[in-house]
This record gives C-alpha cells, structure tokens and sequence, in this order.
C-alpha cells in the first residue's frame, strides 16, 4: 500500500503488513527545457549535486547517452541519522545505488524512472519524473515512492523515511537552481 504524503493509511505502525508512501513534488526550473534536459543528462552535476549533500565514494558505475536517451547509474555511501527503534533493522551508512533513465520524447517532454536500491537494508524506492517545457522554464514533477518491508515498525520507519525523502527533494531542486544559474 502506498501512504500519499500527509494521508492515513491503514496498515501503518504495528500491522505487521510492509508500509510504504509516496511523496510527489513539482519544481519550476527557471531555464528552458534544453538546459534542462542537458543538466540531468551531465553525470557531472549528478556527482556534484550528491557531493553537496554529503554522499561519498561516488562512482559513475554506468552512462549511455545521446539526444533522447539517458541511463546513469550511480554508486555511493550515504549516512544517515538512523532513530532508535530502527538500529535493529537499518544502518547509519548505506550503500546506494541509483538507477535514472531518462526518455526525451519531444521539444517539450521529458520523462523518466529511477530505482534507487540500498544494499542489506529492507526498503524499496523508486519512481517517476518529467519535465515540461512552460516558455523560457520548465516544470519538473517526481513522485518517489517508498515501502518499507519490516513488520510491526514498518509504518514508523516510513515516517522517517517520508522527512528524509522531502528534505533531499528540497536540497536537489536547490542545487539543480544553482547548476543551472552557472550554466
């Protein structure tokens, strides 16, 4: 099941069911579609955005790119403030693993997915994207969505996981602001 970012859900703490959420954003870039579309497709401001936000040992693992097309696949170490009733079952650093593609389907559409996958850790994340142009700006639209697979506390650690999820989409529409100015 999914919890829509401030909704109820039934299953949540203590149902022994797994808990999951989706969190949907939109962002106004104030660039037009073709920067865009050439700051997501660069690996560099990939590297650059999750440095800024203290990933480390940050590996281009994979790139394919051309006009249309993009599939990078980044590996990193991420720390994490990790509550107390979680130490059991989840780890302060983690090994990530982000799988983007990214499909751009005309002058004024481009859409996406990505998978990030957490080695050892028992939660799924992963979702779409797209970007519009809207004149000399374009609209990035991501929903990420979250399941945890831990009974009984599944639902607290979706919670957590909802924050964790909301203060890195801010800290990404920022730094992509910022690439994007120096462009």
């Amino acid at each position: 099941f999914k919890r829509t970012l401030g909704g109820n859900i039934p299953g949540a703490a203590g149902s022994g069911e797994d808990a999951g959420m989706l969190v949907t954003r939109t962002h106004l870039f104030a660039a037009p579609l073709d920067e865009c579309w050439a700051m997501f497709s660069d690996p560099d401001s990939h590297v650059e955005k999750f440095t800024s936000m203290g990933h480390r040992e940050l590996r281009v693992a994979e790139c394919e790119r051309d006009d249309t097309h993009l599939r990078l696949v980044i590996d990193r170490l991420v720390d994490v403030d990790v509550p107390s009733f979680a130490k059991k079952v989840l780890r302060p650093t983690n090994q990530l693993r982000s799988v983007d593609e990214w499909n751009r389907k005309d002058d004024t559409t481009c859409a996406g997915t990505f998978v990030v996958s957490t080695k050892g850790v028992p939660i799924d994340i992963s979702g779409t994207t797209s970007l519009t142009a809207e004149g000399d700006r374009s609209r990035y639209d991501i929903a990420v969505e979250v399941t945890v697979r831990v009974p009984l506390i599944g639902g607290r650690i979706a919670d957590v996981a909802r924050g964790m999820v909301e203060r890195q989409l801010a800290e990404e529409f920022r730094l992509g602001d910022e690439w994007l100015a120096r462009s």
